[in-house]
């Protein structure tokens, strides 16, 4: 890294209700019925960063895209990087190559057509390329691609010795930079403290000292956010006990606690450092 160094603040855009691997009212096929507040949220989410002049980087889910062209141009009018979060929200280990490749292309031509150029960055639902599915990053890197942000280093979504910093990944179809999540330790094992409950269930102070422990050693910190965290009155429906906890824990107050966080550290968008040399 450069004396430019910034730290990489991403939303995911998406509905409350696009969560993996859940059927019954949940189910892909109801969701035009459910109750959007993708907007809603969105705009609240802006609202936090304009605050803090801050950008940042939002993969759009293509559904939402295709639904909310306004909502795309809003974002991109605000200065912020938009990126792909693939179209259908499925997993990316669900799918196969070409399946993969006509989501990717779906969800570009919805960004498209809501007016943002290509994205350059991509990341999959659920962090979704893991050991099961490598062989989606010489897809990305092919189609041009130049970064991903869908590898965790951590154990059950992921795995935990997956690099922690940004690397280059070399892969049959061409390069790739790929951009993990802020983890951190705790109850012997990695956490998600740059996002999802591990950065709810954190004091700002505990996520601004790791933010600042890797800037000092020249590395950028990710977190991720999803809107639908800000809403003041989320929706609730009946999950397993694993995704309720991840999907509700300690969602009261975060908005005060995620401003905290963005007004201590400089943030800026990927796709600005990904094409400079900062990233070689």
């Amino acid at each position: 890294m450069t004396a430019a160094l910034h730290n990489f603040l991403t939303i995911d855009v998406e509905e409350w209700f696009h969560v993996c691997g859940v059927d019954g009212p949940l189910r892909a096929e109801r969701w035009p019925a459910l109750p959007s507040r993708v907007e809603f949220t969105t705009d609240i989410t802006l609202e936090l960063l304009a605050r803090h002049h801050v950008t940042a980087t939002f993969f759009v889910l293509g559904w939402v895209a295709e639904r909310h062209p306004l909502l795309v141009a809003r974002i991109r009018s605000a200065g912020h990087e938009i990126a792909s979060h693939g179209w259908s929200h499925r997993r990316v280990y669900e799918l196969d190559e070409a399946s993969f490749e006509a989501d990717l292309a779906r969800a570009t031509g919805a960004l498209e057509a809501a007016g943002a150029p290509a994205p350059i960055g991509f990341r999959a639902p659920e962090w979704s390329i893991n050991d099961r599915s490598l062989w989606a990053l010489p897809v990305l890197a092919r189609l041009g691609f130049r970064y991903d942000s869908s590898m965790t280093p951590l154990r059950l979504v992921g795995n935990p010795h997956y690099p922690q910093d940004p690397h280059r990944r070399e892969t049959p179809g061409g390069s790739l930079l790929e951009i993990p999540p802020m983890v951190g330790r705790r109850f012997g094992q990695h956490i998600p403290l740059g996002g999802g409950w591990g950065l709810r269930m954190s004091r700002p102070a505990t996520v601004i000292r790791e933010i600042a422990r890797r800037n000092r050693r020249g590395e950028p910190a990710t977190l991720f956010v999803h809107p639908w965290e800000l809403d003041p009155q989320p929706p609730r429906v009946t999950l397993p006990w694993a995704l309720r906890f991840s999907h509700y824990y300690r969602l009261s107050g975060f908005g005060e606690r995620l401003n905290e966080i963005v007004a201590s550290a400089p943030f800026g968008p990927i796709g600005d450092w990904a094409v400079t040399g900062d990233s070689a």
